[in-house]
């Protein structure tokens, strides 16, 4: 097949894209036999007024010598011949016999999922120990807590099948170049995903569908000899001169083990403080706190569109905002942007309260929203390597005080935000979160350099775009669980905790990873780290 890049499409243009790769190639529409694409990216820059224009990389295959039509267009650097990507093999790291015992692999989000996904491939039938529900029962106690406002600890948006990516807005967008993303994203269409994924340049699954992805995903890591048992937290280890012996699970059962895999997710903070009980080595990270904004969509659409907003062809739009205050040099920005979803409560702990953003894969809810958040490190909550935990604690327990104590979350508009004032509830857009909002002042529940700041980055954001930070735009507090607070040392090449055999930490929670794909790689790049120290050893 023939490569064509950068091929240049306008939102205007109704031809098929046989008829526009015959174009580029400079043959018949009826030579061009099939198109598949590659890469697909919307180019919502405006060039002397001209319509919006998606970008493509296209594969054609075509009737007739194709060596002839490449000569023809040397001169054209974006049309060279397509190259075959071959699938990763697992062929040298069959062992001949499963561990015995076999690879742990401690939580079962996106880390955790791949990892025992990988190493299922590999023969080594893992045991999955996730601490809560299989995700359709987490699904109903999810739903009966922005219900009634009856959290359940053991499992919820942050703890279950899945982790807390399946409660999100589903991207599963990422800078690297590494093979294993093909890996993933056809892992993701193989369970259900749509096949657009492959190729889009911000592709997203949203949580109605994630919810059934990582369903399938299990059945294929048990039809390949893995068990997944849910309930089960791991909550004490074992190790003997440096090297781990067993887990424990829910303070009782032992299991014996040579290698644990622990995806424990950002917000295990029991798993932290026993993890650092028993020596790892753990230190204080930098994160990011702050607060939800909620826009009407449409204005989000006609941000970034402008008179093309509202077109059939065009996604729910996003955006991607930063802010850096000199003076205190401390950053602001957006994050995790939910087009056409809703605010979400993300409490795992009694009495407290985090938000997070959520949408389904239509994006279909006509309310943008987004995390903008503060950076905070060290210095701000001190060195200890679990001090960024307890400041987000801190946060979450004033935000669940100052909303009634009953899971409501805080909530503000940006003119009363701005003028210090806790003010009314006239909101542009009625606050989406569930179990509910109450009116309150946000600089009640976060520390004030992290309010200053997001005043300045407001009325900074307000001068870029207008309408952005307009008075009746609301604020949910209190965003804090944008990654993990804390990061435990591991070696680089082996991935396994710093002075520590048998025990690897992998993905958010273990401080390596920040999204769905980023911790789905390190997951099978950890497991393949084993697998080449076990076929080494052979």
């Amino acid at each position: 097949m023939i490569r064509i890049k950068s091929c240049f499409v306008p939102l205007t243009d109704e031809r098929s894209l046989e008829e526009i790769a015959a174009e580029r190639l400079g043959v018949s529409s009826d030579a061009v036999l099939e198109v598949q694409i590659v890469r697909k990216a919307l180019d919502a820059r405006r060039y002397h007024g001209a319509p919006l224009a998606f970008i493509y990389t296209l594969d054609a295959a075509v009737r007739g010598n194709e060596k002839k039509i490449l000569a023809r267009m040397r001169q054209d650097r974006q049309i060279t011949l397509a190259e075959e990507e071959k699938p990763l093999s697992f062929t040298r790291f069959v062992p001949p016999l499963r561990s015995d015992p076999p690879p742990v692999v401690v939580g079962f989000g996106p880390a955790g999922m791949f990892a025992a996904w990988m190493l299922a491939r590999a023969g080594h039938a893992p045991l999955v120990l996730e601490r809560g529900y299989d995700v359709d029962a987490r699904h109903a106690a999810i739903k009966r807590f922005w219900q009634t406002g009856v959290l359940d600890v053991r499992s919820n948006v942050q703890f279950g099948e899945g982790g807390a990516g399946t409660f999100s807005d589903g991207k599963l967008t990422t800078r690297s170049g590494d093979p294993l993303v093909r890996e993933v994203l056809d892992a993701f269409v193989r369970a259900g995903a749509p096949k657009e994924i492959k190729y889009l340049h911000k592709p997203h699954v949203g949580t109605d569908l994630l919810r059934g992805i990582v369903k399938n995903i299990r059945e294929e890591i048990l039809r390949l000899g893995g068990t997944v048992r849910f309930e089960a937290q791991v909550t004490d280890i074992e190790l003997k001169d440096g090297a781990l012996q067993a887990v424990i699970v829910n303070g009782e059962e032992r299991i014996k083990t040579q290698a644990a895999f622990f995806a424990i997710g950002h917000s295990a903070r029991d798993t932290y403080e026993m993890l650092l009980s028993r020596g790892l080595f753990m230190e204080a990270k930098a994160f990011a706190v702050g607060v939800r904004i909620e826009h009407p969509q449409g204005f989000i659409d006609r941000m970034q569109y402008g008179m093309d907003a509202g077109n059939v062809k065009l996604p729910a739009a996003d955006y991607s905002l930063t802010f850096q205050d000199k003076v205190r040099g401390r950053g602001a920005y957006s994050f995790c942007m939910c087009p056409g979803g809703q605010v979400v409560a993300a409490a795992s702990e009694l009495s407290r309260v985090a938000t997070n953003g959520m949408s389904s894969y239509a994006r279909g809810s006509g309310v943008a929203n987004a995390a903008l958040l503060v950076q905070v490190g060290p210095r701000d909550f001190g060195g200890e390597a679990l001090a960024g935990l307890a400041f987000q604690r801190r946060c979450e327990s004033l935000a669940f005080r100052l909303a009634g104590g009953d899971y409501r979350a805080p909530v503000q508009s940006i003119g009363d935000f701005l003028a210090h004032r806790k003010g009314a509830g006239d909101f542009l857009v009625q606050p989406t979160y569930l179990p509910g909002v109450r009116i309150a002042d946000l600089h009640e529940c976060l520390p004030r350099f992290v309010t200053d700041t997001l005043e300045d980055a407001l009325c900074a954001f307000e001068r870029r775009i207008p309408g952005f930070a307009a008075s009746d735009i609301p604020l949910t507090g209190v965003e804090t669980r944008s990654s993990a607070p804390c990061r435990i040392v591991r070696e680089k090449e082996s991935f396994l905790a710093q002075g520590l055999s048998g025990l690897y930490p992998i993905g958010e929670g273990a401080g390596y990873a920040g999204g769905i794909m980023s911790a789905a790689m390190d997951g099978m790049k950890a497991a393949l780290a084993f697998l080449t120290h076990k076929d080494s050893m052979k």
